[in-house]
């Protein structure tokens, strides 16, 4: 169709996105996909959901379908169930007062609704039955050229939402997009209003930002606009920082294309956006050679550290923990040397099913240094070689695989419960390690025994 983009075109919507645009339509209702769908479809992708806008009342559009979840209701939004398939329908937003605010009686129209979204790529509005594009704001020719621009004024966008600074930053970092100059411009003005976002939307803008294609890209944007200071200050004391022979770049920039280089799930990005958190706080001249640093220990307090941080965030408790356990092991360097026992030790404390993940954020902090990379990564693929070899034997790792379980210690030692119970068992667990022929019931029963006596000579 001309002046519609081929991914558009050539779209045919699901059965069931069909009976809903027709069932809103069949009510003498308008009805259009919006959002990122558009914009994803233009750009010749598949989008993973459709958003709709519709100039019916959410009470209305729940009365016209048998599924209907209020994800909103009373700002205008519904999700409607069909065939499984979760469509969030919202009413046109155009004539409220300010975001969040109460439906008016009047809606307003489509092409109002569509002035008050924030970017123009995302301001495009299109109805799959009649095949009709609506694009007043040239979002096409800002895909075409690669611009994150506010609809309108970046400012009144801003204002309406402050979040929307941090998202400009978003999809220039999932795009490889620039943003345009009035909206970077734009975006400085609303730091204070900025502040008054809630913590979790905040958190979960820098996760998309982390797991996009240009994380570095978007990091450095928050950074340039102000944003970092408010969301996380801790990376900016690494900026100019330098190090030592073996890095290239100082301590901001080296974590930003390690963080670049890093495999795009949430845990080892955020991981390696912390793992040199604590570096400027334990820098201290290097004896051995003039002008360089040390940072001895910078990964024992940058776990707490990244802790600290991804809970001021407001990251889920299993995310938080898996990063700060990965900020605390990630500076290992293997030798040939490591004792079979030192390498189950190692797995013990990492878990068998975050070995991956640790991987990850050692090859990425070795790329991200810029210097002797291909030695580094050797070095990281030769534990790797080990660990798969040892793992294929089954090796016990956890105090739940030893042969004695708690009310075996119980019994043997004449104790209740307490916590002396799980001091015994990691001392059973360090031995295993140690020596895997010992997890057998009567020897641990013996290291038991042995161990009991060196704490108390009076006893059993």
């Amino acid at each position: 169709m001309e002046g519609i983009p081929e991914g558009l075109s050539s779209f045919a919507p699901s059965p069931a996105l069909r009976r809903v645009l027709a069932g809103l339509r069949d009510a003498g209702h308008e009805a259009f996909v919006v959002g990122g769908a558009v914009r994803d479809l233009a750009c010749g992708g598949a989008p993973a959901e459709f958003d709709l806008a519709t100039n019916a009342h959410p009470e209305r559009v729940a009365a016209l379908f048998p599924r209907v979840v209020d994800t909103g209701i009373a700002h205008g939004t519904v999700t409607v169930v069909e065939d499984g398939h979760p469509f969030e329908v919202t009413t046109y937003r155009g004539r409220r007062p300010e975001r969040g605010a109460p439906l008016p009686d009047d809606v307003g129209t489509i092409e109002e609704d569509l002035s008050k979204r924030d970017f123009t790529v995302n301001a495009m509005a299109f109805d799959p039955l009649d095949r009709r594009l609506l694009d007043l704001h040239g979002g096409r020719s800002d895909l075409a050229s690669g611009i994150i621009r506010a609809v309108g004024s970046a400012t009144e966008r801003f204002a309406e939402d402050p979040l929307r600074a941090m998202r400009a930053c978003r999809f220039a970092a999932r795009f490889g997009f620039r943003v345009d100059r009035a909206t970077r411009r734009a975006i400085p003005l609303h730091l204070t209003a900025f502040r008054g976002v809630a913590v979790e939307r905040v958190q979960a803008e820098l996760s998309k930002i982390l797991v996009s294609a240009h994380p570095r890209y978007g990091i450095e944007l928050l950074r340039r606009t102000g944003l970092l200071r408010l969301i996380l200050p801790e990376l900016l004391e690494g900026l100019g920082m330098r190090q030592n022979r073996w890095h290239r770049y100082d301590v901001y920039h080296h974590v930003l294309h390690a963080v670049q280089a890093a495999i795009p799930t949430l845990v080892v990005r955020l991981a390696t956006l912390l793992h040199d958190i604590d570096k400027p706080t334990t820098a201290a001249p290097s004896p051995k050679a003039e002008g360089e640093l040390t940072f001895y220990s910078h990964e024992v307090s940058g776990a707490r550290r990244a802790k600290e941080i991804c809970e001021r965030l407001r990251f889920p408790t299993k995310v938080t923990e898996e990063v700060s356990l990965l900020v605390r092991e990630h500076q290992f360097v293997y030798s040939d040397e490591w004792s079979d026992g030192a390498v189950r030790r190692m797995l013990s404390r990492v878990g068998e099913e975050r070995f991956d993940a640790l991987v990850a954020v050692r090859e990425a902090d070795i790329r991200g240094r810029g210097v002797a990379v291909e030695e580094g990564l050797e070095n990281v693929a030769a534990l790797e070689r080990r660990v798969r070899a040892m793992l294929s034997a089954r090796p016990v790792l956890r105090i739940r695989d030893l042969a004695l379980g708690g009310r075996d210690v119980m019994r043997l030692l004449g104790v209740g419960s307490s916590p002396l119970v799980g001091e015994a068992l990691k001392h059973l667990l360090g031995e295993v390690l140690e020596s895997p022929e010992a997890n057998t019931a009567e020897a641990l029963e013996a290291l038991l025994r042995e161990w009991w006596r060196s704490r108390s000579p009076a006893a059993v």
